[in-house]
């Protein structure tokens, strides 16, 4: 099976809580098709992926690989781990779900 999206640690983020500070214009989105809820941003100079930058929804997630400085933000759960590589190894003691926590 060919996996089409890498996957990043993301946190949740409130809208109102969130300020994109510069670089609105490098942003490009690629819609979701259902089921999935979220779009895909990434920085057109660099391919960084950003998590849903820009979203509408109340909440939405960001790739904390895009951040330049520690949010303070560790790993509380792995999702989707039924469908995880056989070669990657969690090695960490978090809640793992095989789908989403919400299914």
């Amino acid at each position: 099976m060919f996996k089409k999206a890498g996957a990043s640690a993301l946190a949740f983020v409130e809208k109102n809580s969130f300020t994109l500070l510069e670089g609105r214009e490098f942003i490009q989105r690629y819609a979701p098709e259902p089921p999935f809820q979220y779009a895909r941003t990434f920085c057109k100079n660099c391919g960084t992926s950003l998590g849903d930058v820009g979203s509408e929804n109340d909440s939405f997630p960001i790739s904390l690989n895009c951040l330049d400085d520690d949010p303070g933000a560790r790993i509380q759960f792995h999702v989707y781990v039924g469908s995880k590589p056989a070669w990657y190894d969690i090695c960490d003691n978090a809640k793992q779900f095989l789908e989403s926590p919400a299914s």
